[in-house]
């Protein structure tokens, strides 16, 4: 009798009925999502927008983490470095990311190795806008105007290898102009730039653009994505006025480390399109200009893929391939 009870001890120690030997269900403790640039930022923004939310479905706490410095990149390797256990997550501007990993010469980690897709978070038209000293009242009147002067318009970007850069690199290569690139350490002063006329033109995400339409000193002549901007809906896109092949968004996404398991990643992903559902969150992108456009992981990864090979081909056309090693 001893001996049957002991091995049913022994049975029950080892066997299934005994939930503590397995490992607590994911997630038992808090999310940390790392936003690579500084905070009040579109990425600090679209990382805002779904935390709380994400939380709520998810029953834990997601806390955003600001981790700034060379152009994304200090965030982006701490996230690849960390532990692929779902609780360390990266909420990251797909261009600039993409950008970069065709662009620098040397980087301490691989975005295309190192990140798995979880769900796009936000999608966001950028703009070409010119002061109003600029002749030119459409698009093609300005690749017109281009041609006619060549290297002496100038477009701001906010850096070298920023989206904005080769947003306007993507505009000069489709339309065959020569236009003079003026980098700035930020949209902020660039667009100061353009409103006092140092600069001819821009293209940049409408937050950056749309408050100062009031002054009277600047024209949006266009929008860069293959549809009209909500925000904007009488103002056509680039391609509608010619530029035929031009699309580009600023899209912002949550990535994970590789490693992470499936089955958190998936969890992230449905808690993110929960998320982008809620009308508050909907509403709030609207006010960016921006529209919620959650994905499934598979169709993240795509995404990835689309803006790698988009940005590599404009890199390698560009004269700025190591403008930022």
């Amino acid at each position: 009798m001893v001996k049957t009870l002991l091995l049913l001890l022994a049975a029950a120690i080892s066997g299934p009925l005994m939930p503590a030997a397995h490992a607590a269900e994911w997630p038992d403790r808090p999310i940390r999502m790392v936003v690579p640039y500084p905070p009040g930022g579109a990425t600090d923004v679209a990382a805002r927008l779904y935390a709380q939310h994400m939380g709520d479905f998810l029953k834990q706490t997601v806390v955003v983490e600001n981790k700034a410095g060379a152009g994304g990149e200090v965030g982006a390797e701490a996230v690849a470095r960390a532990t692929p256990d779902g609780y360390t997550v990266l909420m990251g501007a797909l261009g600039s990311l993409a950008i970069n990993a065709s662009l620098l010469d040397k980087q301490n980690y691989s975005f295309v190795k190192d990140f798995k897709g979880v769900s796009v978070a936000i999608t966001m038209p950028m703009a070409l806008a010119v002061n109003t000293s600029v002749p030119a009242n459409s698009v093609q009147e300005l690749i017109a105007l281009a041609k006619s002067r060549p290297g002496k318009l100038s477009i701001g970007s906010a850096g070298n290898g920023s989206s904005q850069h080769m947003a306007g690199e993507l505009f000069k290569q489709i339309t065959g102009t020569d236009i003079l690139h003026v980098p700035y350490r930020g949209s902020g002063p660039a667009v100061t730039d353009l409103l006092g006329g140092q600069i001819d033109m821009v293209i940049d995400t409408l937050p950056a653009l749309m408050p100062q339409l009031a002054s009277g000193k600047i024209r949006i002549l266009g929008v860069t994505t293959a549809e009209r901007a909500p925000a904007l809906p009488d103002v056509k896109t680039l391609a509608e006025q010619g530029v035929q092949g031009y699309a580009v968004a600023t899209t912002y996404a949550l990535l994970a480390p590789t490693g992470t398991p499936p089955q958190a990643i998936e969890k992230m992903s449905m808690a993110m399109q929960k998320a982008g559902a809620l009308p508050e969150l909907r509403e709030g992108a609207a006010k960016l200009g921006a529209k919620a456009t959650p994905t499934s992981p598979a169709e993240t990864d795509k995404v990835v893929s689309g803006e790698l090979k988009k940005w590599a081909a404009v890199v390698n056309r560009s004269a700025t391939r190591t403008a930022k090693k």
